[in-house]
């Protein structure tokens, strides 16, 4: 075989004119430790806190802890993968999650892998989990409301759009159900939604995202599960990462809703993770820095100022409590870092009163700026009357005498009481809520059997769209309930007590004949 030297000489040239001066520098490192989700690495004597580790096999980690000799690092994934005396490589990069329009409607996890079995996220958009919140200057007041479609929440503890509203109560009492029917709500408004589920039962999640589906609110809903099977790392990072997903869309100008279930169980994983890295433990156990964790990132939630585009993030962040103390450190924390909660009372909630609120410690800091102004007219006093009925209710049960003013009271509070409750998954449009209030608090249902207020409120919400939608169409298109709306109202209400009259008459007479 013969060499011709024009060949080689051209060859040579092409590789000279294609070489590029690159040389892969990575700093590099050893597992001294591994077990329990978490690794101690020796070597790594440049990196940073918070910064990406990568384990053999594409297992990834965060530096945790900067020690003198090692680097504690929490595993985000598969720690048994791991072994003592693998190679560890820095990648100079800080942890960051896939953001944009491809997200919505996916199922992923805390790092943005998809768990839908529907292919990856096609985006190249990504955002640092960790990102500071935005100053005060860079905010404006909350003053435009967010219909949840839940009566008891938007007449008396109203949320705003930026508002950072925090659901408190026992298990089993209702909390996930409230932020559900919210983003249920949302259709229709523009606003993105994010549920963020943590330490959760994937069956229970699961039954949630086909409720989720079935009312079409999977279209604009991300889903981020860090499941009771996750390791605590995952736990402990997923609020943060459905966090930066929402934020996006707020730095964008648009509305966004991120539902935190539950900060309750990521503490614990975070505590979990402390523990391990052998961080001096504090009250109830948790790291000194536990209420920093959770206000670095409620804190990111807001109404952006109109220089930023006017977005927002709204935060539903969910606190289980224990035997209802609300005192205990985790909930008095994210208390102090919300701008109002919701407090859910398992006594009311097994009576029967759903959702259970309870007024008397439930409270919008934001308060009626949040609310429309229809709304605010007609639950001006509905907060003071409830509190005030259940301690006549309180009263009554020792059996004492009333006097005739006394008992109406008792009989219009248990009506109001009774048209407050709300089924599962059935969000109501905020013009049916004033109107229903307003027939409540005004006396229009004293004359109704208890047993019936239920059917009255469903029958007279039909025959106002059938027969009054000029009505109807009115109060939605101004937000308002002005003098001559409220006279058609009441004419309304007189119309619907003789229609329905005069549909049982007969019925009447037919029972007297036999």
């Amino acid at each position: 075989m013969r060499f011709k030297a024009d060949e080689i000489a051209s060859v040579i040239q092409q590789e000279i004119e294609q070489y590029e001066s690159r040389i892969d520098v990575s700093e590099v490192g050893r597992v001294l430790e591994v077990g329990d989700g978490i690794a101690r690495v020796y070597g790594l004597s440049g990196v940073m806190a918070g910064e990406m580790i990568e384990f053999p096999g594409g297992v990834f980690g965060l530096a945790f802890n900067l020690e003198e000799n090692s680097v504690g690092v929490i595993i985000l994934g598969d720690w048994l993968q791991v072994n003592e005396g693998d190679e560890v490589r820095s990648t100079g990069k800080l942890l960051s999650v896939p953001v944009g329009e491809a997200v919505l409607g996916r199922v992923i996890d805390p790092l943005g892998n998809p768990l839908d079995g529907k292919g990856p996220i096609a985006t190249t958009q990504r955002r640092a989990v960790e990102s500071p919140a935005p100053g005060v200057a860079e905010r404006q007041p909350v003053v435009k409301s967010l219909q949840t479609g839940i009566k008891a929440i938007d007449a008396m503890t109203p949320i705003g759009r930026g508002q950072r509203e925090l659901i408190i109560g026992d298990r089993r009492t209702g909390k996930t159900a409230i932020c559900i029917d919210t983003i249920i709500n949302q259709k229709s408004t523009g606003v993105k939604c994010f549920y963020v589920a943590v330490g959760q039962k994937e069956s229970n999640v699961a039954g949630l995202i086909e409720v989720l589906r079935e009312h079409g609110a999977m279209d604009y809903t991300t889903v981020i599960l860090a499941g009771a099977s996750d390791p605590a790392p995952l736990q402990y990072i997923a609020p943060y990462a459905g966090c930066a997903m929402a934020e996006y869309f707020m730095y964008n100008g648009g509305h966004t809703l991120v539902v935190y279930d539950d900060l309750t169980r990521q503490a614990q994983a975070y505590r979990q993770v402390s523990l391990l890295m052998r961080r001096p433990p504090g009250r109830e156990a948790y790291p000194g820095d536990i209420f920093y964790a959770h206000s670095r990132l409620l804190e990111r939630s807001a109404k952006l100022s109109d220089a930023l585009g006017g977005g927002s993030m709204t935060a539903l962040p969910i606190v289980e409590t224990l035997e209802g103390e609300v005192s205990a450190y985790i909930p008095t924390n994210v208390i102090s870092i919300t701008d109002g909660q919701i407090y859910l009372q398992p006594d009311l909630f097994f009576s029967g009163q759903r959702p259970a609120m309870n007024v008397g410690i439930s409270v919008s800091r934001v308060g009626g700026k949040a609310q429309v102004p229809a709304m605010k007219k007609v639950a001006s006093g509905l907060r003071l009357d409830l509190a005030a009925f259940r301690e006549l209710e309180a009263f009554a049960q020792l059996g004492t005498d009333l006097d005739p003013a006394t008992q109406a009271r008792l009989d219009r509070g248990s009506r109001v009481t009774e048209l407050l409750k709300q089924g599962l998954h059935g969000p109501m449009h905020v013009t049916d809520q004033v109107i229903i209030i307003y027939a409540g608090t005004r006396g229009f249902l004293d004359d109704v059997p208890m047993d019936e207020v239920r059917v009255w409120e469903t029958e007279f919400l039909e025959f106002i769209r059938r027969e009054k939608a000029p009505l109807w169409q009115s109060i939605t298109d101004s937000h308002d309930l002005g003098d001559e709306s409220r006279v058609e109202l009441e004419k309304a209400v007189g119309d619907f007590k003789e229609f329905r009259a005069g549909r049982r008459r007969p019925a009447e007479r037919e029972t007297v004949t036999v």
